[in-house]
């Protein structure tokens, strides 16, 4: 599948320089893949389907690249529509980067059409990312909600939970948003607490992901058991308990900063290097 070295994001690109740059297609929470490619030139992509809005990315491999959102689309020979969760670990890192920037700004720029203090229209600047109200010049910025994401361990068992939505035998890392007011810390242990009635100690930050469903930031942690029976949260764990490392369920695709931290655990009891975190 075409990918690339280095996506710089950009808020600005000229219109000339669109003209020989690169575009998603986005459909319906879909990207459009063609020739099993999920980039594609601009001329190409006017036989997907009609053009709702476009939103500048970036830079990729120096060249524009732009988000294409289309109103319908049209059934093109050969292509063929995927959800971003369906490409986790299905594409490398930086197309998935890539991929999710232009998932989440569009879910932001669809959100943001009308100003929340008077209700007039609002429009993107061209200077910064921000949506600018035409009257009343309230500006709103891409927001991102933080997120604690953590691997308990013990010795050499881990924690491991499902929640109801789930697909079955499906397990994975506890996780919970930053409440206002708290700190990393305290909703790291808030959360573990709420979820599973554990304690935990010896708290390590690992890595960050960026999680785009729609606006999350996965900040990574592993924590020791201190102490504490399982008791799963009702109506948000429908199970939990130790899983030992020699036989693990069925647990999240590689590329999922759940799965990293996972690995890296791995990595560390058996005396290897750590895989790199995932974009």
């Amino acid at each position: 599948m075409r990918s690339f070295r280095v996506f710089q994001p950009a808020t600005q690109l000229s219109v000339e320089s669109q003209r020989d740059g690169i575009v998603v297609v986005f459909y319906q929470n879909q990207f459009a893949m063609y020739d099993g490619s999920l980039l594609h030139d601009p001329d190409q992509a006017m036989y997907f389907g009609d053009v709702e809005h476009r939103l500048p990315l970036g830079l990729v491999d120096g060249r524009p690249c732009q988000l294409i959102y289309l109103s319908d689309s049209l059934d093109t020979p050969g292509l063929s529509w995927h959800g971003l969760r369906t490409l986790v670990g299905q594409v490398d890192d930086q197309l998935f980067r890539l991929l999710g920037v232009a998932q989440q700004l569009n879910a932001w720029y669809q959100s943001h059409r009308f100003c929340g203090c008077c209700g007039d229209p609002m429009q993107p600047r061209e200077e910064e990312r921000a949506m600018e109200c035409v009257r009343c010049q309230r500006r709103e910025y891409p927001k991102l909600a933080p997120c604690i994401i953590v691997l308990i361990t013990r010795g050499r068992e881990v924690l491991l939970a499902r929640s109801p939505h789930f697909p079955p035998g499906f397990f994975s890392t506890l996780a919970g948003f930053i409440e206002p007011g708290e700190s990393v810390e305290e909703c790291l242990h808030r959360e573990v607490k709420e979820e599973v009635n554990l304690e935990v100690c010896n708290l390590e930050y690992l890595g960050s992901q960026s999680w785009p469903f729609p606006n999350s930031l996965m900040l990574g942690f592993h924590a020791e058991y201190a102490g504490g029976e399982i008791i799963p949260q009702e109506g948000e764990i429908e199970e939990a308990y130790w899983c030992s490392l020699d036989d693990l369920p069925k647990i999240p695709p590689r590329g999922t900063i759940s799965r990293w931290l996972i690995d890296c655990y791995l990595a560390r009891q058996a005396g290897v290097d750590q895989p790199p975190v995932p974009a």
